[in-house]
């Protein structure tokens, strides 16, 4: 982190290479501005980024977008992260903090080229996610799927490949392409990934100067969404390789915010699927979020699908 006598504070922020992934660092940056902080990008290729070729299951989970961008803060390369939530494990890497996390986006799903109703009989819906198409087998059993990986223009381009894409409703908004969404899924349709839609922002857990500077775009509401989702997900193991999801959203409660938290675990082909909904003080959000991912394993019978 450096600083001159007028030009405030400048930044490095580690980041993949991918327009969205730019985009990011741009948000961030544009965010940060207007408080005396410069932002450049500090562009980093991953594992996942260079297997292409492969299924994100295969090649380790989504932890493979993250860790040579970590490093990158870790070696002092750069000053912070910038990672979509939902590529980020929930185990915390030792020597590093979540130290902002930005107003959250759009966390729902959407479907590019068909809406679901209008999916015929046999249709082939392409997507890279295991969450994604347990859900949509689970609603239509009748569907087929086909793996896509890539940048969302390279998922884009393939679509008329396949009666339908699946993809992040934000990656759409954010690359101004929201008009190529057919449809948007309620989470009552399909649950998002864990921090679908939201940006956190990593620093060197004793770079206190760092953490100040990022400290005008944390969003308190968006943090324990966050929280609770990852906690969620950090009881199933970290980076749990099975389907699984959650939406927290915050609510009004008897004197003080609450967090209300839906949550997902299914079999990888669909037929068995999960849900389960808890409710509680905003300020308990993480532990709420291991409680509901207990309840599911130990009660609902999600123990035999992690077996």
């Amino acid at each position: 982190m450096t600083s001159g006598p007028t030009d405030g504070v400048a930044l490095r922020a580690a980041t993949r290479g991918s327009p969205l992934a730019l985009w990011q660092v741009e948000h961030v940056a544009a965010r940060l501005a207007p408080h005396g902080v410069r932002v450049t990008p500090v562009v980093v290729e991953t594992s996942g980024d260079r297997q292409l070729d492969r299924p994100l299951w295969e090649i380790g989970g989504k932890g493979v977008f993250v860790k040579e961008v970590q490093a990158a803060v870790l070696d002092g390369r750069a000053d912070l992260a910038v990672h979509s939530a939902k590529d980020l494990p929930s185990v915390e890497v030792d020597g590093l903090v979540l130290a902002a996390v930005p107003e959250r986006g759009e966390p729902r799903d959407a479907l590019v080229g068909s809406t679901l109703a209008e999916l015929p009989t046999g249709a082939t819906v392409a997507t890279g996610s295991v969450r994604r198409r347990a859900q949509l087998a689970w609603l239509r059993p009748d569907l087929t799927f086909s793996d896509l990986r890539g940048n969302i223009a390279t998922r884009l381009a393939k679509a008329d490949g396949f009666a339908a894409i699946v993809m992040a409703a934000a990656a759409l908004e954010r690359l101004e392409m929201a008009d190529r969404a057919a449809e948007v899924l309620s989470p009552d349709v399909m649950l998002p990934q864990v921090g679908q839609g939201t940006l956190a922002i990593e620093a060197r857990a004793g770079d206190t100067a760092v953490r100040e500077a990022l400290a005008p775009i944390e969003h308190g509401p968006s943090r324990v969404a966050l929280e609770a989702e990852r906690g969620f997900l950090a009881e199933l193991g970290g980076d749990c390789d099975l389907p699984a999801g959650a939406h927290a959203t915050l609510v009004d409660g008897p004197g003080a915010a609450e967090v209300r938290v839906e949550a997902l675990l299914a079999s990888l082909d669909g037929h068995v699927v999960l849900r389960d909904v808890a409710a509680g003080p905003a300020a308990d959000a993480a532990a709420l979020g291991h409680a509901l991912a207990r309840r599911l394993v130990d009660e609902h019978g999600g123990a035999s699908l992690l077996a």
